[in-house]
């Protein structure tokens, strides 16, 4: 459903190039969680922008459920459902304008738009402040009215860029409840985040970002045998360590 290729890009600041993500590549299956960790300035957010196509790639390609962002980026988008903690609502729409305006934008018909509106609202429990004004409701309302909208085109990849950031620990138990739905929905779903403890309970696989680089990939097992670690972070701090050490 998602192929990385040799993904690159490079930046120039002040007459220097800074390379935020070098070559990178990995796949994420139908259904499957892939969890893409690092600490922050690692290349997560750069890599999620190149793949949804607001970012064009230095060199390599992102191709998603068949079609390239490099080719059709506009297509891509109407394929990926994208949560991040730093994605705010219309203040003056309700949940109901709102998510009906999203639908309109990602081409459903009005009576598909209202269908999928059903859907979510009991997914989601929005039906008591459906028709309030999204500035009035709490952080947890609006966290939840921006998961529905992420599914409102039932797009089949999903993409969640550090969507807990802020969150305290009730908050960050939805979004947890959130991919465990989207997976089970046969979605595939890729997790950027530096909180290495909450990808370990939910990624069936892992891309362990650093400066840029894959460093480790693969399932919990795969990396504690690669690696000799037993946790994630463990295993960051030994990367860390390693590419901190005088040559």
């Amino acid at each position: 459903m998602i192929s990385v290729v040799e993904l690159t890009k490079v930046f120039t600041a002040a007459g220097d190039k800074i390379v935020a993500v070098d070559k990178l590549s990995f796949n994420v299956a139908k259904g499957e969680v892939y969890g893409l960790l690092g600490p922050n300035g690692a290349g997560k957010t750069t890599s999620l922008r190149m793949i949804l196509g607001l970012l064009s790639p230095t060199s390599g390609y992102a191709e998603v459920a068949g079609v390239r962002t490099s080719e059709n980026a506009d297509e891509v988008k109407r394929r990926i459902g994208f949560v991040s903690a730093g994605a705010g609502l219309y203040q003056w729409l309700s949940p109901r304008e709102l998510l009906l305006f999203f639908a309109d934008v990602y081409g459903l018909s009005p009576a598909e738009a209202r269908e999928s509106l059903d859907r979510l609202s009991q997914t989601f429990d929005l039906g008591e402040f459906l028709d309030r004004r999204c500035g009035t409701l709490s952080t947890g309302q609006k966290q939840r009215v921006s998961l529905a909208r992420a599914l409102i085109h039932d797009p089949p990849i999903m993409l969640l860029d550090e969507p807990t950031r802020g969150l305290d620990v009730v908050a960050s138990q939805v979004i947890f409840e959130y991919i465990s739905h989207v997976r089970e929905l046969g979605k595939s779903v890729i997790l950027s985040t530096h909180r290495l403890d909450e990808a370990q309970r939910i990624c069936d696989r892992f891309g362990l970002l650093h400066r840029g680089r894959l460093r480790n990939e693969g399932s919990l097992e795969e990396l504690r045998a690669a690696t000799g670690c037993q946790s994630l972070v463990d295993m960051f701090l030994n990367t860390i360590q390693h590419d901190s050490a005088p040559a």
